[in-house]
């Protein structure tokens, strides 16, 4: 599926009113984001270190929640989850382009 055509998919299950823009859906990315880290932590232990099939299938619904969010702040705020992911493949090139994909702070 495309990035945008889920972007606009997903305003059919936005439930949360017009004041709440931006604010709802990026809390709902922080949580969900939790939600991830937990499934992480569970593969350790609970799993012994293995990423079983289930654990896989647990990670994706909530990987797919943080997707949804990060969908909705992108509507929210007007731009295309598209572009979002086209601008992160084009700084990233030009960091590996650099030698600086390693190592920290934003402008490098």
């Amino acid at each position: 599926m495309d990035m945008n055509d889920y972007q606009q998919w997903t305003e059919l299950t936005k439930k949360y009113p017009e004041t709440f823009n931006v604010y709802y859906p990026a809390m709902e990315l922080g949580g969900e984001s939790g939600e991830v880290l937990n499934q992480v932590k569970k593969i350790a232990r609970d799993d012994n270190n293995i990423l079983t099939e289930e654990r896989r299938n647990a990670l994706s619904k909530e990987l797919g929640d943080v997707l949804w969010a990060l969908a909705r702040v992108c509507g929210d705020i007007g731009i295309d989850l598209g572009d979002v992911a086209r601008m992160n493949v084009d700084k990233l090139e030009a960091r590996l382009a650099a030698g600086t994909i390693q190592g920290s702070g934003d402008n490098r």
